[in-house]
């Protein structure tokens, strides 16, 4: 195997995970800032009302998305695997 080709699968590795991770983490981000944005505006500082809405939100999106996510993982896994016997 040739480094260009070992750093053309990490690249791939690296694209998915962030393609896999991206709805959830972009979900619970703008729940967040909803949530501080909230805290704000009426002062209230209260710590599990900022974590049960983004854990809530993390969930529906998993619920939601978790298919896709799975299939894409899946897919990856079934190309890497694939392509072993054609490894030097």
């Amino acid at each position: 195997m040739s480094a260009d080709h070992a750093l053309q699968m990490m690249a791939q590795l690296f694209w998915n995970c962030f393609l896999i991770a991206l709805p959830v983490l972009a979900v619970t981000l703008a729940v967040g800032v909803l949530i501080s944005i909230f805290q704000v505006v009426t002062q209230l500082q209260e710590s599990s009302l900022s974590y049960v809405p983004k854990l809530a939100a993390a969930g529906i999106t998993l619920l939601l998305c978790g298919s896709w996510m799975l299939n894409r993982l899946v897919s990856f896994a079934t190309t890497l695997f694939s392509s072993i016997p054609n490894l030097k």
